[in-house]
């Protein structure tokens, strides 16, 4: 279990980070998401069947996964364009927590003892006081987000458990790679990902090697813990995201968001002390 905690709350800080870097990105915010998990997947790829791939039954949540990954960069990518950065993360990592949990405890028998349960539901109030008052599109985007979240989440921790490997983190990435760039294709994008990718490969390689390691940190913890303990322990880094909202793009925290984020960690420290 400290091996879980460790990797969620690493996962954590590099989510925040790459998510920040999609937020200040010069291009259309889906290109920079498809730039990065295409490049991501083209690094992952050869290591996958170098290494001996997956048992036939992962790849069908493989599938699932990069389907869900969908929603997740188009209404994310929408979401960063007018929102602000510690409105729309929260928002999306908080719901994605909650359904995330409800998935494993439902459809992967994931069992969560009542000081767990509690203590998600603290996470999910701090999380929701985080938020604030948004514009309604912006939190209707963060809550489809959020949806996507519940479902790939649900998907990876099954789809891991089937591998029992943990290239199965190396092989969702093919299944988001291949997701968007059909979705791009199939809108007339193709001159724009070709641009973007002589451009930004540098960066898409940086920041999709970035993603590539928060996936395999979560996904290799939820070998080892249920998904809701995992998934609401990764959505620490709705502080950091507030953090850096407020200090480094000037948005407005204020006194409420500091409240409401130590609210978060009182729910983090009772969801671990509970486990």
């Amino acid at each position: 279990m400290l091996a879980a905690t460790l990797l969620a709350l690493g996962a954590a800080v590099f989510h925040a980070g790459w998510n920040l870097a999609v937020k200040q990105s010069s291009i259309d915010r889906y290109l920079a998401l498809w730039g990065q998990f295409t490049v991501a997947g083209a690094i992952c790829l050869p290591i996958v069947i170098a290494t001996g791939g997956l048992p036939a039954g992962a790849w069908w949540w493989v599938a699932v996964s990069g389907a869900a990954h969908l929603p997740y960069c188009w209404y994310l990518a929408r979401a960063y364009d007018s929102g602000d950065f510690s409105l729309v993360y929260p928002v999306a990592r908080g719901g994605g927590a909650v359904l995330a949990a409800a998935g494993g405890a439902i459809l992967l028998d994931d069992h969560l003892p009542g000081w767990s349960i509690v203590a998600i539901v603290i996470v999910a109030t701090g999380l929701c006081l985080l938020a604030g008052r948004g514009d309604r599109d912006d939190v209707r985007r963060a809550l489809i987000v959020a949806a996507a979240i519940g479902v790939y989440s649900t998907a990876d921790a099954r789809g891991i458990r089937v591998a029992d490997t943990p290239r199965y983190a190396l092989a969702s990435m093919l299944g988001t790679a291949g997701s968007t760039t059909a979705f791009g294709l199939a809108t007339g994008r193709r001159a724009q990902m070709g641009e973007a990718l002589r451009r930004h490969w540098r960066r898409f390689a940086a920041v999709g090697g970035a993603a590539t390691v928060t996936y395999g940190m979560v996904q290799v913890a939820f070998q080892r813990a249920p998904v809701g303990y995992v998934t609401a322990l990764r959505e620490s880094s709705v502080v950091l995201a507030a953090f850096l909202g407020w200090r480094r793009l000037g948005e407005q925290a204020g006194a409420r968001r500091v409240v409401a984020s130590l609210i978060v960690v009182a729910g983090l420290i009772v969801l671990v002390a509970g486990r």
